[in-house]
């Protein structure tokens, strides 16, 4: 069967092809170059090994892959392609359409029909399919015609239709830890004999926001530099000098607006207006500004002050109908605001620590008393009807962990004084 060629919507690709050398590959980017072939030699998502096995044989289910760019969703389905020995069909989501998926289907049932051999079919940003497209693929998967593996930036659980989810696995992976950046950086700056020192490793490695690819870039703008320049000095000023310039979704980007994020909490609000004004003057989405100061209100001032998510979303209303320059006035007043009143982040604590016990756990069923249409309705407790308003009773059939445990800052002791004096 002849390869499709790499300007084609799809590609089918041979992973046990021998590796070519280095010499036919010196203008291919070195993140292609350096992507792991095993299992072993792929780092940073041991949780997912942990947690579904079967990733370890060579039976592997269709999926979905869920995770930051540059984690290794494209690598970890040609590495299980490899290890099922399937033919492996690429298909980008961008640029195909139902017409060349079904070409792609059908090129997989000829693999099958020809040569007897099973098929994996990877398609790239899977949230991009419309569903029509998504609809085309639920008889073959039903079927098991192929096994399919999905590659998303956003969650699945919104981004793809339930009919062809209720088929598919769905794994998460991570953003890279610090210490798996610097374990890829060093094999790879050993294998290519960059001879880089473990300083501009780990500095490279800091500066890539967990994304191995962003890194491997990195490693290839400095193969490409004569090696008598590669010392530590060179390599941060040029890392430094890309970045000085505000971008809206690299470094620049994410380092600012984690600053940002961080005087705010840290109840700075002088800093918190210079990192705002530094994202004005680059050039960020007021919008995009505005739905953080939403998110800090409820993640990281809470009920401490419930006032402030309702000025955050005015903000944002004011931002998105305004616009520039006179948003920044919003914007600085709301900032001003959530950077100086009292903090709680019990809120974010609680829906994460009730989200974990519920992943933990089977199908949690609702009480008979406590449900919408059953006999037992009848023995529910109005707590509207008792003094005080309220009444003991049951609303879980478990024992239930304390998620909310709010704090005494501002209002917020008030709710600690009261759900207090009901225990």
């Amino acid at each position: 069967m002849e390869k499709s060629s790499q300007n084609d919507l799809f590609t089918a690709e041979k992973t046990d092809e021998p590796e070519v050398s280095q010499e036919k590959l010196k203008n291919t980017p070195l993140a292609h170059r350096a992507r792991p072939r095993s299992i072993e030699e792929f780092f940073g998502q041991d949780h997912l090994f942990e947690r579904y096995p079967f990733l370890l044989g060579e039976n592997i289910p269709s999926l979905i892959l869920w995770g930051p760019p540059g984690t290794g969703k494209t690598t970890l389905a040609m590495i299980l392609a490899e290890k099922s020995g399937k033919e492996f069909f690429r298909f980008n989501a961008v640029l195909g359409g139902v017409n060349e998926l079904k070409k792609l289907i059908a090129r997989a049932a000829e693999v099958k029909e020809w040569f007897d051999k099973d098929s994996l079919i990877f398609i790239d940003e899977i949230h991009r399919f419309n569903k029509a497209q998504q609809d085309a693929l639920l008889p073959y998967v039903e079927e098991g015609a192929f096994t399919l593996i999905g590659a998303t930036t956003e969650n699945p659980r919104s981004s793809v239709n339930k009919a062809l989810l209720s088929r598919l696995h769905i794994l998460g992976l991570v953003g890279l830890e610090s210490q798996h950046l610097e374990t890829i950086l060093n094999s790879v700056n050993k294998r290519f004999e960059l001879n880089l020192s473990a300083q501009s490793l780990q500095f490279i490695s800091d500066k890539s926001s967990g994304d191995a690819r962003k890194a491997l870039n990195i490693l290839d703008m400095v193969e490409k530099t004569p090696e008598k320049k590669r010392d530590f000095q060179h390599i941060q000023r040029v890392i430094l000098e890309n970045a000085r310039e505000y971008d809206k979704n690299q470094d620049r980007h994410y380092d600012v607006i984690s600053a940002f994020i961080k005087s705010m909490r840290g109840s700075d609000p002088n800093a918190a207006l210079l990192w705002l004004a530094v994202m004005l003057d680059g050039g960020e989405d007021p919008v995009f500004i505005a739905r953080r100061l939403v998110v800090f209100a409820s993640e990281d001032v809470g009920n401490a002050d419930p006032s402030a998510l309702s000025l955050a979303v005015a903000t944002m209303t004011a931002v998105s109908q305004i616009g520039m320059p006179e948003a920044r006035i919003n914007l600085a007043q709301a900032t001003s605001y959530l950077a100086a009143t009292v903090k709680s982040n019990a809120c974010y604590k609680a829906i994460d620590a009730a989200l974990k016990y519920v992943e933990d756990h089977p199908t949690l069923e609702v009480p008979n008393h406590l449900r919408n249409q059953h006999p037992d309705a009848a023995k529910y407790l109005y707590p509207h009807s008792y003094p005080g308003h309220y009444v003991a009773q049951k609303y879980a059939k478990e024992s239930l962990p304390e998620f909310y445990q709010p704090t005494e800052m501002g209002r917020e002791k008030n709710i600690k004084d009261r759900l207090d004096s009901l225990s």
